[in-house]
């Protein structure tokens, strides 16, 4: 008899995450491939990244040298996971790239979320 669980994710009544809440790729589906063997080859199925334009800017953080964006993200965001929301927010696909001296980062709402003025 199979699992009923497994029933309902492989039906897709439920769907399966096996990322946590404050990761990028939360919400992210995965999908299956099957080899020329027969075997199932799970992957997970792309992550567009949104415009920076769809957030709303709270405020602007000036870099200094030595931060660092697990630190600022632990500061703005309440935790220093969601360092990814940064780089989205500022249009940057290597986190290195926001850490030059005296850039400003926009600190925003997460996507969708409508700031005061909107």
């Amino acid at each position: 008899m199979k699992d009923p669980l497994q029933a309902l994710l492989e039906g897709g009544a439920i769907e399966a995450t096996a990322f946590p809440a404050n990761s990028r790729y939360h919400g992210v589906g995965v999908a299956q491939l099957e080899g020329r063997d027969g075997e199932k080859l799970p992957y997970l199925r792309r992550r567009f990244v949104p415009q920076p334009e769809r957030f709303s800017e709270t405020q602007q953080h000036r870099v200094t040298q030595g931060d660092r964006l697990d630190v600022l993200a632990g500061r703005y965001l309440g935790d220093p996971e969601l360092y990814w929301r940064l780089c989205d927010a500022n249009r940057a696909l290597r986190p290195d790239e926001l850490l030059a001296p005296d850039r400003r980062l926009r600190i925003t709402l997460p996507e969708g979320v409508p700031g005061a003025a909107e």
